[in-house]
């Protein structure tokens, strides 16, 4: 309770400030004025929990194609996720292609696969539900298939991906870091 009067006289000396008349707190309208203090910082919290997955995440390594990082955009109302750097970005000695840049080569579609995989936008479609991204899609170059796939953070600096499908349950999650 403490807490909600400091924010109320914060909000007081805040009106003051700007309006340039002393704000009361007098019983009536008093409440009224503080639920809507307290909704506008609630809002602005809840924007920087939307906002606090942009920036660039590193995947976790496996055996064969090592780590990458991926940068998380805005795109519209939603997000969308490319690889901007790869671990090993070209094929190793024992490949057909070795040397040369990986490509998209598991793609379903055909038109795609000589796409290169540096660059290639892995993440779209996801929609803020107010706590975490949902009904989004993550694309996974090596296999060639799509997952659906929610985003969750766990503070600033950890993000839960979990790829699935059909529903969640049936599905993998991956922890990636900044």
């Amino acid at each position: 309770m403490a807490t909600l009067g400091v924010a109320a006289s914060a909000m007081a000396v805040a009106y003051t400030q700007a309006v340039g008349k002393t704000a009361t707190l007098e019983p009536e309208g008093t409440m009224k004025r503080l639920l809507v203090g307290l909704f506008l910082c609630a809002s602005v919290v809840g924007a920087g929990e939307r906002e606090a997955v942009l920036g660039f995440w590193h995947t976790p390594p496996d055996a064969k194609n090592g780590a990458a990082i991926v940068e998380i955009r805005q795109k519209g109302e939603g997000l969308s996720g490319r690889i901007v750097w790869l671990e090993k970005p070209v094929y190793p000695p024992d490949h057909p292609a070795a040397g040369k840049p990986k490509v998209d080569r598991e793609n379903p579609d055909p038109n795609l696969r000589t796409r290169p995989v540096m660059g290639l936008e892995i993440l779209t479609g996801f929609r803020w539900d107010g706590k975490r991204w949902v009904d989004g899609e993550i694309y996974d170059p090596v296999s060639g298939n799509t997952y659906r796939a929610t985003i969750t953070l766990e503070g600033q600096d950890r993000l839960r991906l979990r790829g699935y499908v059909g529903i969640p349950l049936l599905g993998r999650t991956e922890v990636w870091t900044r």
